[in-house]
This record gives structure tokens, C-alpha cells and sequence, in this order.
């Protein structure tokens, strides 16, 4: 042991033990353990044993009671020197004098090296550095040392400072803390003095140097916490300014509120933490034997005040486990063992400003047997209490980068549409994709193929290939922002609509066997959007206008070896792109700018001022008497060309 107590346990029934405690048991001469005797002493020279009994067990404690403090001159009841404690302790558990357990124990204690003298409550007064250098040797590195080349360092001698006399640190560093400057009418480090330096200089005293504070800085920042952490709070589980956008949702226990998450990487997470305001929608793959319970149903959530809140669960069962289970190995059914687990769970929370107000909590249970793989889906929704007619009013009422483009049918019974594009699987065939929605800021590109044999008829297949496009999109107005409400037709813009090009000519269905053209086989989905303002400095982004076209192919039925194959394929495609166009059109240029542009060498690629570059002083290339020169006999060349091929030249020379 290093230190003046230490604890043990003696594992059994107390009653009837006696403990005690034997100091130095070594041999002094032999060095071996001396025979000990059970004794009822509880103390051994400055040692103390104390015993606290128990069920099952009995806390042994061995503490030291002197002092440990390093000895003042003419002091006692102290430690001589550095190493103050180095002895050998015995504790002894003995039933009528028969030993049960003893435990060695080897002390080397260190005097304490606290500081032991008057401390001065006079706080250190350090010196503003704007009006006063803090240090007047900045090299002085090393306390108690003379630190090399560091002249200016009071600990180094005479005799060091010889040593390296002629390789002192220079200028702040070296200790010139107030060096002359330039406009001082004594300083003659300026290389080119100007004429009226004598008349404008500075006549000042080196304290007053603009050297001061050149190293100082007055502005400071606090650190922010970053959200993916609990900040320190007074009451555990409590949240005095309640929750942010992003947040993560706290527990009675402070601690996450988890649910199953996919990383970054795609793999679920069964610890990943709800943010607040963030919703989603995950599937995450299991099988029995991997299968892992959740966070209990029972636990309250820290709703941004002081209270906690429960959640209100309701368990309902799956009657179609095809929709879950996605696949089957053929086992024997008496060899198959079945549990019933969770298929899904459903999040509502309710909140209102930066608190949540309720938690609706929806478990759908079945029955997962061995061999089976199950698809659990988890999902998180959060509905505003302020918001009219059960429609969601976010924070942020514009488009969020990765969130669903909202649709719908305006004149329809049912005004919920979709906006979507392919999710091939399989072979990638249009019979077996699925759908996922178009995603705000997210360009894509997808497409299946579809199945098309050498008699097709080519008014046939185009109306199919359409029909299949169409399918993609079921709404005729798109949402202009998240939040946009199904009764206000000013929240949505209507979809612009360019039919494909449907014309029979040159069509037949004769020679041209197994030929198609204007095949609208391309759906282009163009969205364009601006940023109107800013809430809370979150950029809203909402949605201008919406068009969708079609591109169109010819088709031909590609034979394999001798034709034998009378199915082809035609590859048809969707693609989505956002456009970003300003909140209001530029505002037009006067004729003074236009003008300006015609003679900026920047935006042109014509440019008048340049020339006569090489004649400029801006041209570094040669000497400025050498393009002179040149540029003055090129002049002499064109005066004399010009003369030479005039009219009258031609007379005079004649005469």
C-alpha cells in the first residue's frame, strides 16, 4: 500500500471471527515470516483495524494515524526524510484460536510534499499588454535555468553568456520588447528616407512604441457545446431551455432516447438517438437468432421542463407477415422454433414550441421462427399541437435537402398524391420495381426495362411506355413548400405538362417489322426552386415551378443468334433535376454599366486597353527603355508607311 488507508473483505459468517493485526511479523536475521498468534489486538503501533460486519462479509479496514508531513528544523511527531513509512503488516482472521485467513500487506508511504508555509492572499497583477509588454524576456523559457542564446535571461552568468555571446536572439524575442520604429526623427532603419521626413517625423519616447499589443488579443469566444452531447445541468434529466431542432431527446435517467437508426454506412443502429423535430422512416433486417429488444415502453421522456412524460402505447398484431418477413428456409414444423417479437413500431410526438407535449407509441407484434428473416420498420413523426387540421407545422416551412417532395391531386376526393421514381430490384424488370419518392435537392436518375416482343405494335407500345411513366406520377400540383395545406390552392404550383411527340408517319407495320420511332421512353422531371428568406437564419427553400417532359428513341428489335429469341428489351428511364434560380429577377443594368463591361478586360475577351500593354509600365518583360525604344521606331515604321503609299508621295517622287 502507498497510501494511509486500505480496505480489504473477509468473505464469509462474521459471527464468531476475531480479527487483529501484527506489525513487522518479518525475522529480522532469517527474513521470514515470523509464526503469528491469533491475538484481539485492533491496533499495532501507529495502525488501526477497524472491522465493519456484515451478511456475508466483513469490510476490514487498516489505517494509519500519524503524521505524515515532511520535518521544519526542531520539529517532531514528522517524517525524517522523503521515504517517511516502510514496514510490514499482518491481518489475522482466527475462530477460537485457529487461523481462518491472514493478509499481507506491504507499506512504503511518501512524506507529503503540500506546500507547508504562509500562502499570500495577493492575487497576481498581470499588466495590460495593450499599454505594457507582458514579459520583457520572451526567450526566458526555462525557470531556475539560463536558457541558451537568451542574453536577456537574469539567470545566466557572465560565464555562460560568453559561450554564446554572438548568437543572442534578435528583435522581440531576444528581449528588444520596444524597438525603434520607422517614424521616430532618430531612426535611421528606413532605406529610402523621404525628402520630407525631417519635417513629418515623430519625436517620442520608446514606451509610447506601436509595438505594444502587437501580440495582444482582446476578443475572446465561449465554446459551444456541440449537440450530439448532454450538457452539464443542475438537475439530472432536466432541460431549462428545451429542445432545438436536432436536438437529441433525454430520458428520465439522462440518458438517449434510442431507437433503430441507419448509419451512414447503411447499417442499422439499434443506439442511434432521436433528434428532435427530424423524422424518419427505416427498415433494418434480422432473424431470430440476431433478434435484440428495444428501449422499454416504460420509460419516461424528458419533455424540455421540469416533467417527464409516459408514453401511451397501444400493441396491435400482424395478420400478413408477408409484408415483413422477406425470407423463408423449408424446415420441418416440429424442428421449428418460433418467438413473437416486434414487426414495427410507430412514433408520434406532439410538441409545441421547444417541448413535447405527448408520445404516441404504436408496437405491432408476430411471429418470427427460425429460419425466417424479418424486416423490422421503425418509424418517428412529429406533429405540431398548433397546426390546423392535423396538418404539420415545422420550424422550418421550406424544403428541406433529402426530405420527400410533397404532391397532390387538387381536384380529387383523396388530394394525397405522390411524385416517384424507379427502385429496380432483381433482374431490373418494370413488372418488379418499386417506387421511392423524389427527394428535395436530390438529382437522380433510375429506369427499368421492359419486355417487348418482335410483333409489338408501335401505337401499342408507346401508349404502354407512357402509361408506365405516368405511373410515376400521381398529382397534378406540387407543394411549394413542407409545410404547403391541401385547402389553400395558393401553396402549390400545378405541373407543366409536355406531351410526347405522338405521330404515326412513316410508321409500318410491313418492312418495318420490329422498328418503332418516337418511343417516349425518357421521363424528364425539372424542378426549380429559390431560397425566399430565412427563419431563424435557416434558409427557407420553396418550389417555383415544376415541368415534366419526355425524351424520344427509336426502337429495334435486336436479334440474337438466328432470332431465335422473339422477346427484346427497351430500357426506359426517369430523371430528376433541381434547378436553382434567384427569389427576384436581377435587377437591369444602366447603360452606364453596359458600357463599363464593353471595356472590362475581365468579362471580354477583346481588350482595347491592352494594346499598348507592352509599352505600359506594367509590362515587366524588359526594361522600360528598351520597349520604349522599340515602340518608338514600330511608330517611325508605320508614319513612314503611311507617307510612302500616299498619292502625292508617288508625284513627288515621279518629279
Amino acid at each position: 500500500m502507498s497510501g494511509p488507508r486500505v480496505n480489504s473483505f473477509f468473505l464469509g459468517n462474521p459471527s464468531r471471527i476475531n480479527f487483529s493485526i501484527i506489525l513487522s511479523p518479518r525475522d529480522e536475521e532469517t527474513g521470514k515470516l515470523q509464526h503469528a498468534n491469533c491475538t484481539e489486538s485492533k491496533r499495532a503501533g501507529d495502525w488501526n483495524l477497524d472491522v465493519t460486519p456484515g451478511m456475508n462479509a466483513s469490510k476490514v479496514t487498516v489505517s494509519l494515524t500519524r503524521n505524515l508531513e515532511l520535518c521544519l528544523p526542531n520539529a517532531t511527531d514528522c517524517c525524517p526524510s522523503p521515504l517517511c513509512v516502510v514496514e510490514t503488516l499482518q491481518v489475522l482472521a482466527c475462530h477460537d484460536s485457529v487461523m481462518l485467513a491472514q493478509l499481507l500487506i506491504q507499506v512504503e508511504i511518501f512524506a507529503n510534499s503540500s506546500f507547508t508555509g504562509n500562502v499570500s492572499e495577493n492575487a497576481t497583477i498581470i499588466p495590460n499588454q495593450a499599454f505594457q509588454p507582458l514579459g520583457s524576456c520572451p526567450c526566458n523559457l526555462t525557470a531556475g535555468a539560463c536558457d541558451v542564446c537568451c542574453c536577456c535571461d537574469l539567470e545566466c552568468t557572465a560565464e555562460l553568456k560568453q559561450l554564446f555571446n554572438g548568437s543572442c536572439f534578435t528583435g522581440v524575442f531576444g528581449g528588444d520588447v520596444n524597438p525603434p520604429f520607422d517614424q521616430l526623427c532618430s531612426s535611421q532603419s528606413m532605406e529610402y528616407t523621404p525628402e520630407w521626413f525631417p519635417f513629418l517625423c515623430v519625436q517620442s519616447s520608446l514606451d509610447n512604441t506601436p509595438f505594444l499589443g502587437y501580440f495582444y488579443h482582446g476578443s475572446t469566444s465561449t465554446p459551444k457545446v456541440p449537440s450530439f452531447t448532454i450538457p452539464l445541468q443542475a438537475s439530472p434529466g432536466k432541460l431549462f431551455t428545451g429542445y432545438r431542432r436536432g436536438d437529441p431527446i433525454i430520458t428520465e435517467e439522462n440518458e438517449y432516447f434510442v431507437i433503430p437508426q441507419r448509419s451512414l454506412a447503411g447499417q442499422c443502429v439499434g443506439n442511434a438517438p432521436v433528434a428532435y423535430l427530424q423524422d424518419f422512416d427505416v427498415k433494418c433486417p434480422t432473424n431470430l437468432a440476431s433478434y435484440k429488444e428495444g428501449l422499454p415502453h416504460n420509460v419516461r421522456i424528458n419533455s424540455g421542463t421540469a416533467d417527464f412524460i409516459q408514453q401511451t402505447v397501444v400493441y396491435r398484431t400482424i395478420t400478413d407477415r408477408g409484408k415483413f418477413i422477406t425470407e423463408s428456409e423449408s424446415l420441418h414444423t416440429a424442428e421449428v422454433l418460433c418467438q413473437n417479437v416486434t414487426f414495427a413500431e410507430h412514433y408520434t410526438f406532439f410538441w409545441k414550441e421547444e417541448n413535447i407535449e405527448h408520445i404516441n407509441v404504436t408496437v405491432f407484434l408476430g411471429n418470427l421462427c427460425d429460419g425466417e428473416i424479418l424486416t423490422q420498420r421503425f418509424t418517428v413523426e412529429f406533429l405540431s399541437l398548433e397546426s390546423a387540421n392535423g396538418e404539420e407545422l415545422f420550424e422550418n416551412p421550406g424544403y428541406e435537402v433529402g426530405k420527400p417532395v410533397k404532391a397532390a391531386n387538387i381536384n380529387a376526393s383523396d388530394p394525397l398524391g405522390s411524385l416517384n421514381i424507379w427502385q429496380p430490384a432483381g433482374r431490373g424488370l418494370c413488372a418488379s420495381a418499386t417506387y421511392t419518392p423524389v427527394l428535395f435537392g436530390v438529382d437522380s436518375y433510375s429506369g427499368c426495362i421492359l419486355e417487348i416482343g418482335i410483333n409489338e405494335d408501335c401505337s401499342i407500345l408507346r401508349g404502354n411506355v407512357t402509361e408506365k411513366l405516368n405511373s410515376l406520377i400521381q398529382a397534378t400540383h406540387i407543394g411549394k413548400r413542407d409545410n404547403s395545406s391541401y385547402s389553400d390552392l395558393n401553396d402549390w404550383v400545378e405541373i407543366i405538362r409536355l406531351d410526347p411527340f405522338n405521330s404515326d408517319t412513316n410508321v409500318s407495320t410491313g418492312s418495318l417489322k420490329g422498328i418503332c420511332p418516337d418511343i417516349p421512353a425518357n421521363l424528364n422531371i425539372c424542378i426549380i426552386f429559390a431560397e425566399m428568406g430565412a427563419v431563424e437564419r435557416i434558409p427557407q427553400k420553396h418550389i417555383l415551378a415544376v415541368q415534366i417532359s419526355y425524351s424520344t428513341v427509336t426502337w429495334q428489335f435486336q436479334c440474337g443468334l438466328g432470332c431465335r429469341n422473339s422477346r427484346s428489351f427497351l430500357p426506359i428511364t426517369a430523371s430528376v433535376q433541381f434547378i436553382k434560380v434567384p427569389a427576384q429577377p436581377p435587377i437591369p443594368m444602366t447603360r452606364y454599366h453596359r458600357i463599363y463591361e464593353e471595356f472590362d478586360c475581365d468579362r471580354n475577351d477583346l481588350c482595347w486597353q491592352q494594346l499598348f500593354y507592352p509599352f505600359t509600365r506594367f509590362y515587366t518583360g524588359e526594361p522600360y527603355s528598351q520597349c520604349l525604344a522599340k515602340g518608338l521606331f514600330l511608330a517611325f515604321l508605320v508614319l513612314l508607311a503611311a507617307i510612302m503609299t500616299n498619292p502625292w508621295f508617288s508625284e513627288l517622287w515621279n518629279r
